[in-house]
């Protein structure tokens, strides 16, 4: 059975949820992730920026919108030691302004993953996949880059038969 990992981005606190603010103890793309985990039993690997943004979601969209306007690489709190075992990893993280945080930028940039199979999976209050996952196959070249999933943000600890379709999507193209 092949090696598989969840690398992902997340945001708890003041977040915009079905058209308004609200508080979230774990971000949406988490939500998701850990459903992928059931699903899947993969690894799982949280992306965290050493300078965390805001819980503040009017400071926070600020701090990221400054972010990517600098093309910016902040420095994460970690990596995995190496990804060579894995054949298969899911990148999770909010879409921001039609792409992904520049922290998953910054990941994706320290890894090799030639001959890698990347599923992206974002979480998004109605812009879904924006332009993450030609950003994602520009950024990782050599790697297999498959069909993404978005998942409504509002929804996303409701998506598990969504995922389920999806990773059984991908396991009939792979």
């Amino acid at each position: 059975m092949e090696k598989t990992l969840i690398a992902y981005y997340s945001r708890a606190g003041e977040n915009y949820v079905n058209g308004m603010l609200k508080q979230l103890e774990k971000g949406n793309t988490e939500t998701a992730a850990e459903l992928l985990h059931e699903l899947t039993g993969a690894e799982m690997f949280r992306i965290e920026q050493m300078q965390a943004y805001s819980k503040d979601y009017n400071v926070c969209i600020a701090q990221a919108k400054e972010d990517q306007r600098r093309d910016a690489r902040p420095e994460l709190k970690s990596y995995p030691q190496n990804l060579d075992d894995y054949e298969i990893i899911y990148i999770g993280y909010p879409n921001y302004w039609n792409t992904m945080p520049m922290a998953v930028f910054t990941f994706l940039e320290r890894f090799d993953f030639a001959g890698k199979i990347l599923r992206p999976f974002c979480t998004h209050e109605g812009s879904g996949m924006g332009s993450s996952e030609r950003d994602i196959k520009r950024l990782c070249p050599k790697a297999v880059v498959e069909k993404g999933l978005a998942i409504r943000g509002s929804s996303a600890e409701r998506s598990k038969k969504e995922l389920e379709r999806w990773i059984l999507g991908g396991k009939k193209n792979g």
